[in-house]
């Protein structure tokens, strides 16, 4: 599974006005329609899993591009539009906002026995709940999901649109995931990771941290009665080693460590999916398994953003910098075919292309 990028924006409140919501389920329908006619389900799914195209999505609908609301609203607008094209198309959606995400595996399985699909409901449903551990658990950058979207067609092709917000600096955050190969969930599952980078980033995906996997595994294979005492080592250029004592504190409270690595000896993990995937094994667990993996084993752990490049199109204005054209041309140049083919009224199709066309100049 291939994970193909992120994207940031800052985090909005208050409500999209109904008779916008109205007319963004309407064309996002038609769009989805259309390339679906054009280029079958996989391709839907592969352009809802790129950040570009679904920001440039979100823009030709009429919604702030510069807002964490795209995501939610854009998605929201989408699933009622689609409910009563589902099983003519065979692509489906589930999930949501709050707790309209919890709900994601029963609709994944209230899907599949509605329309008798010949898929196995329970692995999208672990394909949910796994993409969902990783970006809350393995890339701890500060982000808390609350939106999550799964959608899949009916040969068991998926996609995942999820959604984290970070109090602190009010910005949002959105993951993109897209099946096309049988891949690791944990280990590097990033093609390319957008947004605006974080200062101080646990991202257990890495390459680098590898071996905090394995070291893991070996952690909890055993029971624990006690928690490590955990520390941050630093190696200076000239061979010395500095103790870093961090402000923050990401460890569980002890008692609750040790009994969650009592579960996790009792439920006996094979591999580090395996152990991300088990119940109450969180964000704070797999990090503090990755520092006395650390101390213990002397596997030092990397802690960079994977963020890879800045998200996306810009404004005329400047703001967050300026439009960079060849990007933005290339999303117009794939959405004016999904437009034209769209069975809209003259007008409104116009208007669309206008849309486009505008933007392209300015």
């Amino acid at each position: 599974m291939h994970k193909t990028g992120t994207a940031t924006a800052p985090l909005h409140g208050g409500h999209c006005p109904p008779w916008l919501f109205e007319h963004m389920r309407q064309l996002s329908g038609a769009m989805i329609e259309a390339i679906i006619v054009e280029y079958g389900t996989q391709e839907v799914l592969r352009r809802f899993s790129d950040p570009v195209w679904f920001q440039a999505f979100g823009s030709v609908l009429g919604f702030d591009w510069h807002s964490s609301g795209l995501t939610t609203v854009v998605l929201g607008a989408f699933k009622e539009a689609w409910a009563a094209r589902a099983k003519d198309f065979g692509l489906f959606v589930a999930g949501g906002k709050g707790k309209a995400s919890r709900k994601t595996p029963e609709e994944i399985d209230t899907m599949g026995s509605r329309y008798a699909l010949a898929l196995d409901s329970v692995q999208l449903t672990q394909a949910s709940r796994l993409a969902a551990k990783v970006d809350s658990g393995l890339v701890q950058d500060g982000y808390s999901l609350y939106h999550h979207v799964f959608l899949f067609d009916k040969d068991g092709h998926w996609a995942v649109v999820q959604q984290g917000m970070n109090e602190d600096n009010h910005l949002a955050r959105r993951y993109h995931w897209l099946s096309s190969a049988v891949v690791d969930f944990t280990v590097t599952p990033h093609q390319g990771i957008v947004g605006q980078p974080e200062g101080h980033v646990l991202d257990l995906t890495a390459r680098q941290n590898l071996p905090i996997h394995q070291t893991s595994l070996e952690l909890v294979a055993r029971p624990q009665d006690t928690l490590l005492t955990l520390r941050k080592l630093k190696d200076n250029e000239d061979g010395t080693r500095d103790l870093s004592m961090p402000r923050y504190h990401m460890v569980p409270a002890p008692a609750y460590f040790n009994k969650i690595l009592h579960q996790i000896y009792e439920a006996d993990p094979k591999d580090y999916s395996q152990l991300v995937a088990l119940p109450g094994v969180g964000a704070s667990t797999l990090r503090a398994l990755a520092m006395v993996s650390e101390v213990v084993h002397g596997t030092p752990l990397t802690f960079k953003d994977p963020v890879r490049y800045s998200f996306a199109h810009g404004g005329k204005d400047g703001t967050p910098f300026p439009v960079h054209r060849p990007d933005y041309e290339a999303t117009i140049a794939s959405l004016e075919t999904a437009l034209q083919r769209a069975r809209l009224g003259e007008m409104d199709r116009m208007k669309a292309l206008k849309r486009l066309s505008s933007i392209a100049a300015s």
